[in-house]
């Protein structure tokens, strides 16, 4: 069993950056890949980024390269999700999420899921 909750949403001016937290709990994180998903309003979910158990692999939505990083410190027990050059399409809820199988873009096959934080982009 793994539990996740997020940090560091907020309101931030387009252009500006904000950088997403996801504590786990157990002692099993570092056998698990992560991944950062988000739902807009009144859109379905969709995938942001994710990572490797170990951070060395990493793979972006096309909308966020470039401008987010994902990375994982697993003496921590933490994933983050760094978002630069932010845009009002960013406005969302992020999800972070952790999949047993390894690295992944789809949303069905993760496990377990954070509660979400929001982010809102003002123009």
């Amino acid at each position: 069993q793994v539990q996740l909750v997020e940090f560091g949403g907020g309101l931030v001016q387009a252009g500006g950056s904000l950088r997403l937290s996801c504590a786990a709990s157990g002692r099993t994180f570092r056998s698990y890949a992560m991944g950062w998903f988000r739902r807009a309003p009144g859109k379905e979910r969709e995938f942001v980024a994710a990572i490797d158990w170990s951070g060395g692999i990493t793979y972006y939505a096309d909308s966020v390269k470039g401008r987010f990083t994902i990375s994982r410190d697993n003496a921590k027990n933490t994933v983050y999700l760094q978002m630069n050059s932010l845009k009002p399409e960013d406005t969302a809820v992020y999800y972070c999420a952790a999949d047993r199988d390894g690295l992944s873009n789809r949303a069905y096959e993760y496990d377990y899921w954070g509660q979400g934080t929001q982010v809102t982009v003002s123009s």
